[in-house]
């Protein structure tokens, strides 16, 4: 018996419909396209942005004042701590605080959010609208964040480590991915009107 759109792995024998997808054009593409634009953006961030621009500390100036607001709304009193140098700090008095460096302002989750979106297909224009909407979204998220850290800093401070490693990752980064879900479920299929 011949087998046709097969392909030999060994003695196993792989139909060809499913073949590592990275050898399909389109998803090589997305795949090249949206590395290099990752390192490239990353690349000016962290030798650009953070090292010669006051950019980085004045963006995580402005999630600990959302922080803060959101804070004194719930009725806590709070301190903050800011400073040029990487070492800024928002907390309920009668904690330690939490401590947000340039690593917690979100602008690489931003960077990894837009440069899924621009890579993968779709409409142009609802790029234009939906990745600074995820950005928003994302950066709002983040300050929730910073606000259950500081709640747990004062209330259970030994769980703060665990919860700010995991349960706020996973959440943050499961939100970017439902973002991305929202991006190829919904916007990602509709094509660009035909230029005739």
């Amino acid at each position: 018996m011949v087998l046709k759109n097969y392909t030999a792995v060994g003695k196993l024998k792989i139909p060809d419909s499913m073949k590592f997808p990275g050898k399909s054009t389109a998803f090589s593409r997305f795949l090249v396209l949206a590395s290099s634009l990752y390192l490239l953006l990353y690349l000016l961030y962290q030798f650009v942005v953070k090292k010669y621009t006051w950019y980085d500390q004045k963006f995580i100036g402005q999630i600990i004042a959302g922080a803060e607001w959101l804070l004194h709304r719930m009725g806590y009193a709070t301190f903050k701590v800011l400073q040029d140098l990487d070492m800024q700090v928002i907390g309920i008095d009668g904690s330690n605080g939490v401590w947000i460096g340039s690593n917690c302002n979100a602008i690489t989750l931003f960077t990894l959010f837009s440069v899924f979106i621009i890579a993968y297909p779709g409409q142009q224009k609802a790029k234009w609208w939906f990745i600074p909407a995820g950005i928003v979204a994302i950066h709002l998220l983040n300050i929730l964040r910073v606000v259950g850290l500081a709640v747990l800093s004062l209330k259970a401070p030994e769980y703060l480590d665990f919860n700010h490693t995991y349960t706020f990752t996973i959440i943050i980064y499961g939100f970017i991915f439902y973002l991305w879900m929202l991006w190829i479920n919904r916007f990602s299929h509709a094509e660009e009107p035909s230029q005739h």
